[in-house]
Parts: C-alpha cells; structure tokens; sequence
C-alpha cells in the first residue's frame, strides 16, 4: 500500500510539473501584436507635397497629401504583425519598418531617386509595392524603441507618408 502511494504521489508530482512547464511555456510563446495599417493619399491628380520627411524642422504634417495610419501606435516588444493595406485608388504604395537609433535624425536619403537609403536606414521588414486596393502581412520581432513606418515610393515619403510606432519593454 506504501509503495503504491508513493508511485502515485510521484506520478502527481511528474503531472503537476509538465503542467507547470506546458503553461509557462505557452506564456512564452504569446500570440504576436496585432497591428492595423492604412496607406492613404488624396489621388494621383493631386499634386505630392515636398519638404515632409520626418524630422524636418517646422514640418507641418497637415499639408501632407499622403500618409499612414497606425493602430494601435504602440505595442509590446516582440512578435508584430502588420496588417497593411493601400487604400489608394490610383496609386502604388508599401510600408517599410525602420529602427531609429536616433530618434532626432533625419533618415538617410538619396536626393537623385528621391528616396530613404533603405540600407543605411536600418530596414526591418516590409510589404513592398501593394497596388492600388491590395493588403498583404509583415511578421516580425521587434525590441523596445522607436520606429518609424514608411512609404519609400519615389516622392512619398518627402510627401510626408511616415508615421512614428513605439515598441514598449
């Protein structure tokens, strides 16, 4: 009878602990942030903007004739997942996933293609080139700081088409 107790207090206690360990590894392997992401502009007849690009001093967002919208802004640091889509009707746009080290700094930019130096920029991820109406996903781990999303179509991103997302620790 002794012996028998004893098994089955050590089968409880063998349950008991790959339970534990089940659960504390389900909570490791939490599901990713979900994150909403619109591209957005005024049309193709409409004239771009010049002189938006992030950090630009004085910059006034509201004249910006394209952008992004982000929800929610922020997020826990780990697992992203980027929900984009362009909801232009005549124009092509993509959303790109920038680190700022330095959150005062302009991003690096070639002036001849009219775009962010993606390369030196520090590029995370992107869902590239969606055509007019077209979604498509990003997954990616993301540590604590600052981002910013982008659009780096020629012009667009000048055109003030970025939006500031903070991962949190």
């Amino acid at each position: 009878m002794e012996i028998t107790m004893k098994r089955t207090s050590i089968r409880a206690a063998v349950g008991l602990t790959a339970a534990m360990l089940i659960a504390g590894g389900s909570s490791a392997a939490q599901a990713a942030s979900l994150v909403d992401i619109s591209l957005w502009d005024n049309g193709a007849t409409m004239p771009m903007a010049v002189g938006l690009a992030y950090a630009t001093p004085s910059v006034d967002t509201a004249k910006a004739t394209m952008g992004i919208k982000v929800s929610p802004p922020e997020v826990k640091a780990g697992k992203v997942t980027f929900n984009v889509t362009n909801g232009s009707k005549d124009r092509v746009h993509e959303m790109i996933v920038v680190y700022l080290a330095n959150p005062s700094r302009q991003l690096p930019y070639i002036n001849a293609q009219n775009r962010v130096d993606e390369d030196k920029a520090g590029d995370k991820g992107e869902v590239s080139d969606l055509k007019p109406g077209a979604s498509g996903t990003l997954r990616v781990n993301l540590k604590a700081g600052k981002y910013l999303l982008i659009c780096n179509q020629p012009g667009h991103y000048a055109a003030g088409m970025w939006t500031e997302f903070t991962v949190d620790p």
